[in-house]
């Protein structure tokens, strides 16, 4: 393989390009094979600042990005444009050629699947291994760069930024497989190295120690400073580290892996070697995750640097601006700690076309819907009263998603919902370009007949979240993922408090982020209802994490690490809409006549049901399957249990 380093002219940090310095990785006979070489050696790329730094960019360049891409044959591929949302019961997809559909649903993904890179995520073509070790190759040698070239404290500063790296790279692999092997340095060419499966307690101590040793860093800094949003955005700082880390502990005390019993009963090398759970209920670890949280907001309370997005006024439209920047605006948020840029979208890691973006999200020319919201999902947010929302009692007072006894041909001017609803999934009579949307069977935006759950509003209910609204174009603009934002570090903290048995301090830190969109307190808003049991306080968590963080690979894992098989088994639902006036065509325009009356049926998802639906949820579904090639090669690779 000939190794070449493409330097290009940087535009902000994620913007810049360079070819791989390194071979596909390869374990076994042949794992982690050469070093650069050839054309360009490491000599050459650490003689230079600028190669160095540019070698290091391309490691941040390769860290996951969950929003569907275009289809190039590799990792951007993912499920075929598909999500991991889509698996739980917040989202469905009803487009019959996304690999949800074809392996999935179906129940047909087996270990054989994973031979090539259209899972849900593909142990060998995700580039966490190039991505590995790009980080070890830095890590190890960006002290061979003059010191007129790059200070020591810069040095040590970009080290640490590379370990976090390392460490997001295999908590990505933990909430998808559970201990994995434990690359620790930059090998160099030799014949075979035969690195074996770690247990889930030494992947996460050996993640949770690269973070440690990250937030030691001395020149690394808590936040990065409102100067250098702009330019750095996305870049490693201590406060981000210390965040991940709390994410880590908190998803490895779950019951997935921190339990009396493993998650697969049945006979497993991987279970008596404690490669996919800790071996017995260990509570201390829910103490770890809590002071990891404590840590970090003790942190946040001296330095400052991180805040939630604030709406502008007390109103609804400001209240679902804010959050929309929270999770969508990759500049000048100080909401974000992680944020991942988009890889391969031509120049830049931008969307080269606006038709592009909408025919990714499936919205230009209402084909297809593949990432319906369900019934189930609408339902979990509350009013915007911050009360529980009861279907029935909302469609008898006429306010399912306004308050439609308004004399008005705008409903949407009184929405009755918490305001993320609007903003995560477009509902009937919502405003879209200064009208309100038509959902209803024979609606104008109902472009196919919804009785046949085809079209964008399959369910009836489209896809909102991440769309950017008020826009006429997204060509040419960076879009990031959010992979931690600051509204999760309150519910992360607000879980470990719960499961640490403090229910008023976990409440506390949820009403913070129900607070944001201008919902009361828990307890305020909901008087008559019992938050008094871990169990009770546990679903208001989960429920709140699925309405601000829905769309964001947050629900499905939650089932997961939570073993919430019945959750995976329950069928989901759509909501068919009729005018109550009997017609089903688009309403005629004429002031005063927009329809105020609609009659709703609640109907099971059919045309593209789930295995698990009919069949039962097999736990061995809670993580992916090893590719058997990988298996296959000897070094110490367990199948996960029942595959």
């Amino acid at each position: 393989m000939k190794y070449l380093v493409k330097i290009a002219a940087a535009v902000g940090l994620f913007t810049m390009a360079m070819t791989s310095c390194v071979d596909e990785i390869k374990f076994g006979d042949s794992f982690l094979e050469k070093t650069p070489g050839v054309d360009i050696t490491k000599d050459t790329i650490f003689a230079k600042g600028e190669y160095a730094r540019e070698f290091l960019w391309k490691a941040y360049g390769q860290k996951y990005f969950g929003l569907p891409t275009i289809w190039d044959g590799g990792v951007q591929v993912r499920m075929n444009t598909g999500m991991f949302e889509t698996l739980s019961d917040c989202f469905h997809d009803h487009v019959d050629w996304t690999n949800v559909r074809r392996l999935y649903y179906p129940g047909v993904y087996n270990a054989s699947s994973e031979s090539g890179s259209q899972t849900k995520f593909s142990y060998s073509h995700e580039l966490v291994w190039e991505c590995v070790r790009q980080c070890w190759i830095f890590i190890n040698s960006v002290d061979m760069v003059p010191d007129s070239e790059m200070k020591a404290d810069e040095k040590d500063r970009l080290k640490a930024e590379a370990k976090c790296i390392i460490a997001e790279r295999y908590f990505d692999l933990l909430r998808h497989f559970g201990g994995v092997p434990l690359v620790k340095e930059d090998y160099p060419a030799q014949a075979s190295y035969d690195i074996p499966r770690a247990t889930v307690e030494e992947t996460v101590n050996f993640i949770t120690g690269l973070l440690d040793e990250a937030i030691a860093c001395p020149s690394l800094p808590w936040a990065l400073p409102t100067t250098e949003l702009n330019t750095w955005s996305g870049r490693y700082t201590k406060g981000a580290a210390m965040g991940l880390k709390a994410k880590v502990l908190v998803h490895a005390a779950s019951p997935l892996f921190n339990d009396n019993q493993p998650y697969y009963s049945g006979s497993s090398e991987a279970v008596e070697k404690h490669h996919v759970w800790y071996g017995g209920y260990k509570p201390e670890l829910w103490k770890s995750a809590l002071t990891a949280c404590e840590t970090f907001f003790t942190q946040l309370g001296t330095n400052g640097g991180y805040e939630l997005t604030k709406a502008s006024s007390d109103t609804h439209d400001a209240y679902r601006s804010a959050f929309a920047k929270a999770y969508f605006n990759p500049q000048n948020n100080t909401e974000l700690l992680i944020s991942n840029r988009r890889r391969g979208w031509g120049a830049g890691g931008q969307m080269n076309s606006w038709d592009g973006w909408l025919y990714i999200f499936f919205e230009n020319d209402g084909r297809t819907a593949a990432y319906s919201p369900t019934f189930e999902f609408m339902e979990m947010f509350p009013n915007a009263d911050g009360s529980e929302f009861d279907f029935d009692r909302a469609v008898a007072d006429n306010k399912l998603f306004f308050d439609l006894s308004k004399d008005t041909d705008n409903p949407y001017e009184y929405p009755t919902r918490d305001p993320r609803l609007y903003e995560t999934m477009r509902v009937n009579g919502q405003n879209v370009g200064g009208r309100a949307m038509e959902y209803w069977v024979g609606g104008r935006d109902n472009v196919n007949d919804s009785r046949l759950e085809t079209g964008p509003v399959a369910s009836g209910f489209m896809l909102y979240k991440f769309y950017q609204r008020g826009s006429s174009s997204m060509a040419g603009v960076q879009r990031q993922w959010p992979y931690l934002r600051l509204a999760e570090m309150y519910l992360l903290y607000a879980e470990a408090l719960v499961q640490n048995d403090r229910i008023d301090d976990a409440i506390k830190q949820l009403d913070k982020v129900r607070a944001r969109v201008g919902l009361p307190g828990l307890k305020e808003s909901n008087p008559g209802k019992n938050f008094s049991s871990k169990e009770a306080m546990i679903e208001e968590v989960l429920r709140e994490r699925a309405c601000e963080l829905g769309f964001e690979d947050t629900r499905f894992f939650d089932l997961i690490r939570y073993k919430r098989a019945k959750d995976f088994e329950k069928v989901l639902h759509g909501l068919r809409i009729y005018r109550a006036d009997g017609k089903e065509g688009e309403w005629n325009k004429e002031p005063g006549t927009y329809p105020r009356q609609f009659t709703y049926e609640v109907f099971p998802l059919a045309n593209s049901t789930r295995y698990w639906w009919t069949a039962g949820f097999d736990p061995k579904w809670y993580l992916s399957a090893f590719p058997i090639a990988e298996v296959n090669k000897g070094y110490g690779l367990t199948q996960n249990p029942g595959w």
